[in-house]
């Protein structure tokens, strides 16, 4: 099986190309923009045409997209993860090779949901923010394309890899400040949210198990459980070996700092500030998963305490 891989660099996409390349079946090639791609395109700038010259040359069977932005203004965000997918669509329907696209969504699109349910495929989509816009638009040019196609969304992704700038990235930051300093408190902010977290190994079980099967539409790609932030970062200081105290602070919204490792010092005599998870979903967000387990035959594998192991892993080695 052929199968062409956009994005293989990003957080996602490196441990899906591990996945597919593990597979004897699968003959992979990498697009994307980095100078170690098979071949450098960039989907955000180029043109349907060039794109559809390549899947003839190539003639993959599945087409895989993990590319897009998580990071920038409603601009940027709506080139990567809009514009781009558009073009991936239109090659596609332009091209004869016929391939499968699998393209990765993400729980975002859902936006805010009630405390304490579970969020099915058939919820109606209300994004919180430019992010979940963004790619809740992609979605549904895959959906109205016309293409043998199935969207995951992924909710949130954990496990090594995790960008140091994420939630679960900063709290391992601060926490590897605090042992380095010896600090016996740790004040954080902002976990009171409750996330569900997928490590991204199995997500790229998920990717794998999607293309090699016929299901299309839309399926999650979560735990299904929700998980308090301020359980994870207990379970991040066990782990860790770190024995001081952990402090939540807590505070109205506010759009100006990061919630997670607030620092020490001069500021520690201002009223602390909680902010909200990044993502734009509120104080809730648990996947329904059954379809991944009835249509994929993928269930989630690694709990959340190895995730965060890996996670502290590489923090600790950060120098």
């Amino acid at each position: 099986m052929r199968v062409l891989l956009i994005g293989a660099n990003g957080y996602l996409g490196r441990f899906v190309a591990d996945r597919l390349l593990a597979d004897p079946a699968v003959q992979l090639t990498a697009l994307g923009r980095g100078d170690d791609a098979d071949v450098r395109f960039d989907l955000a700038t180029g043109s349907p045409g060039a794109l559809t010259r390549f899947l003839d040359a190539v003639h993959p069977g599945v087409v895989v997209n993990c590319a897009g932005a998580t990071r920038g203004g409603a601009r940027e965000l709506t080139r990567h993860n809009t514009v781009a997918v558009a073009t991936v669509c239109e090659a596609l329907r332009r091209s004869g090779c016929g391939a499968r696209l699998v393209q990765l969504g993400c729980g975002s699109e859902y936006g805010p949901s009630q405390p304490g349910s579970s969020t099915a495929e058939d919820a109606v989509p209300r994004p919180g923010g430019p992010y979940g816009v963004s790619k809740l638009a992609a979605t549904e040019l895959v959906l109205g394309s016309g293409l043998d196609a199935v969207v995951l969304r992924v909710f949130s992704p954990a496990g090594p890899g995790t960008p140091a700038g994420s939630p679960l990235g900063r709290l391992a930051e601060a926490m590897r400040r605090a042992m380095q300093a010896g600090d016996g408190e740790l004040k954080l902010g902002g976990l009171g949210v409750q996330r569900d977290f997928v490590d991204v190994r199995d997500v790229a079980r998920a990717v794998h198990a999607a293309s090699l099967s016929a299901a299309q539409g839309v399926i999650n790609i979560g735990s299904g459980r929700a998980v308090r932030l301020r359980d994870a970062a207990a379970v991040l200081a066990r782990v860790a070996g770190y024995g001081g105290a952990l402090h939540e602070l807590d505070g109205p919204p506010g759009p100006l700092r990061p919630a997670i490792g607030h620092p020490r010092g001069d500021s520690d005599h201002t009223p602390p500030v909680a902010y909200p998870y990044p993502d734009g979903c509120g104080s809730w967000q648990q996947a329904d998963v059954r379809t991944a387990r009835d249509r994929l035959g993928w269930r989630p594998r690694i709990n959340l305490e190895e995730s965060l192991a890996d996670i502290w892993m590489e923090a600790a080695c950060r120098i």
